[in-house]
């Protein structure tokens, strides 16, 4: 079984964010709609620092992220949960 390709991942992620800011956008909400954008921009972050790992790892990473630093991207991820 081969993974599902990164876009369709990021995809699913931005449909389902993008569902719950219209429902809090329709009620009017607008600190539920800052909170949304906010997870938002950090759950895409570290999706794609996991991503880059999986493609590293995998060994089917682009050409151009070749030269990429597992971690760096290990050190991401530590500071990003810090924040949890």
């Amino acid at each position: 079984m081969s993974p599902r390709p990164r876009q369709q991942i990021l995809d699913n992620l931005d449909s389902i964010y993008r569902e719950a800011y219209d429902r809090a956008k329709k009620a009017s909400d607008e600190r539920r709609m800052a909170d949304l954008d906010a997870a938002y921009q950090r759950e895409q972050l570290l999706l794609e620092v996991l991503l880059d790992i999986r493609d590293s790892l995998s060994g089917s990473a682009p050409k151009r992220e070749a030269g990429g630093n597992p971690m760096a991207a290990l050190e991401t991820i530590r500071r990003l949960t810090r924040f949890r």
